[in-house]
């Protein structure tokens, strides 16, 4: 039998074609699942972020304390029993003044005394729910004045800030240096009249339209309060519903399933370091306009899937993130809230912020609410249990952001972007059919790697700034005030040297 040899290399070429054929499309699959992402733009907006600039002052504050636990608590009590006196006579005064302005030396005035008075409370801090009342009647004043002021000033939203702000810190480091159990959780605002229906939660009257404000116990909601011009307090909004039957629902978008309609039970499931309670206006519109908002939303909501806005786009409701749930429900009945805006005008903190998905830098903040003349606080939860854990996380994302703005980088293990997109791809048929997957619908797999860098760099650095605190605790006998805790996270994070870059 005749033999065709030239027929034998084509037939073994005919044979590994399609294998090469399909190695070339497993490396090409492969590049590109190891293709990165390119990195986002970030436009901050205009302005500067506000700082204290009151280092001095802060040393003198701890001196002050320092001063009063050596002296002892019988000796310092009847000064802390005259300061009481004169702040509250102060805030009558002021009570009384008519179109009382933000530069008023009068409020600069209340403003030392009360941190004052809180430094030599923090060494003797029995009579600390009469400075938590004391606080929120500052805070009334303040607000009820606000409604004149013109909040897209400056100067105006700096003294806001400062006196909102700064009073509740000032109350809070006194509440960190008692007995957990017996600092006062509760402190009560104005219950702001309101026809809506209601039930009683936690001893608070609780009315639908309400808007409960909160910080998670994630390191995002850490970044999310923290990452602006005007540090705050709150990373999450949710909107209360209460039908005439008493049942209690809240409306809020969460990263990992977008819009939701929760009861009480699930809502307080996930972590909360504070709750604050906000009510409106009652003279903004006749009726039970807050119930008609708060209705709206929640028929919205179960309409259909309302998707996760990790772009903050307020102009954009196909998307909502939890600020926009409550301004998109009363911008529906003809109510604009966030009279102030959160604004993100540092270059470095908008780039951090732009690498987690955000990309409009002029929005709406959970922490903004509680500056807005509109909204009433009708009351807050604190827990000194959790405080702390609140203050160590806010310390850690503030130093993280200095060193934002020294030029550390987001970073995410490049190694794992082909098995996070693969996740992302499992997620995006998960989400076709009605269900979350391991990736947020929204997030690429770039960002969640990212995501994940965050929780472990913070974790990393709170641990250290934690036993830094310890350590502080045992050689002082008291815990460190914000200040130092920041120092401290400062420390942690260069001992850290955290990557430049990916």
């Amino acid at each position: 039998m005749d033999a065709h040899p030239s027929h034998v290399p084509v037939k073994g070429l005919r044979a590994r074609h399609p294998l090469r054929w399909a190695a070339l499309a497993l490396a090409g699959v492969l590049a590109l699942l190891w293709l990165p992402e390119p990195a986002p733009e970030a436009s901050p907006a205009s302005g500067t972020p506000f700082l204290w600039r009151q280092d001095e002052v802060w040393g003198a504050l701890e001196a002050r304390t320092q001063r009063a636990r050596s002296r002892g608590c019988a000796l310092v009590e009847p000064t802390i029993a005259r300061q009481f006196e004169a702040l509250e006579s102060s805030l009558g005064a002021l009570a009384t003044t008519r179109a009382l302005q933000p530069d008023s030396p009068a409020l600069v005035t209340v403003e030392t005394d009360l941190f004052e008075l809180a430094a030599d409370l923090a060494a003797c801090p029995r009579q600390a729910a009469r400075l938590v009342a004391l606080q929120s009647r500052l805070r009334e004043l303040v607000k009820d004045a606000s409604r004149r002021w013109e909040l897209a000033d400056r100067p105006t939203r700096e003294r806001l800030y400062r006196l909102l702000y700064g009073s509740r810190m000032a109350v809070e480091e006194v509440l960190l240096q008692m007995e957990p159990s017996a600092a006062p959780t509760l402190a009560r605002g104005r219950d702001e009249p309101s026809e809506a229906p209601s039930v009683e939660i936690h001893g608070v009257r609780v009315h639908s339209g309400d808007l409960l404000v909160s910080r998670g116990g994630a390191p995002t909601s850490a970044l999310i309060a923290r990452g602006n011009d005007f540090p705050g307090n709150f990373s999450h909004v949710a909107l209360v519903h209460i039908d005439e039957a008493g049942r209690f629902r809240t409306i809020e978008a969460h990263i990992e399933v977008g819009v939701v309609v929760a009861g009480l039970e699930r809502y307080e499931q996930d972590p909360k370091l504070r709750v604050m309670l906000l009510r409106p206006r009652a003279d903004l519109a006749p009726g039970d306009f807050a119930h008609r908002a708060a209705s709206r939303a929640l028929a919205r909501a179960r309409a259909a899937h309302i998707p996760y806005d990790f772009a903050m786009d307020t102009n954009d409701p196909s998307a909502l993130f939890c600020s926009e749930v409550a301004s998109q429900a009363y911008r529906s009945i003809g109510i604009e809230l966030w009279e102030g805006q959160t604004r993100i005008s540092s270059p470095s903190t908008a780039r951090w912020l732009a690498a987690f998905g955000v990309r409009h830098f002029v929005t709406h903040g959970p922490s903004d609410l509680e500056y807005d003349p509109k909204l009433v606080v009708v009351a807050e939860w604190r827990d000194a249990r959790t405080l702390f854990q609140d203050h160590l996380d806010a310390a850690v994302v503030d130093a993280m952001l200095r060193g934002a703005a020294a030029g550390d980088e987001v970073g995410y293990d490049p190694a794992m972007l082909p098995v996070a997109r693969l996740l992302k791809a499992y997620s995006w048929v998960k989400n076709r059919f009605g269900t979350p997957g391991p990736i947020p619908e929204g997030m690429s797999a770039t960002v969640a790697l990212r995501v994940q860098w965050l929780r472990q760099h913070h974790r990393t650095l709170r641990t250290r700034l934690e036993q830094r605190a310890a350590a502080f605790e045992r050689r002082h006998g008291y815990r460190p005030p914000y200040w130092e805790l920041v120092r401290m996270a400062d420390e942690a994070r260069a001992a850290s040297a955290p990557g430049r870059g990916r």
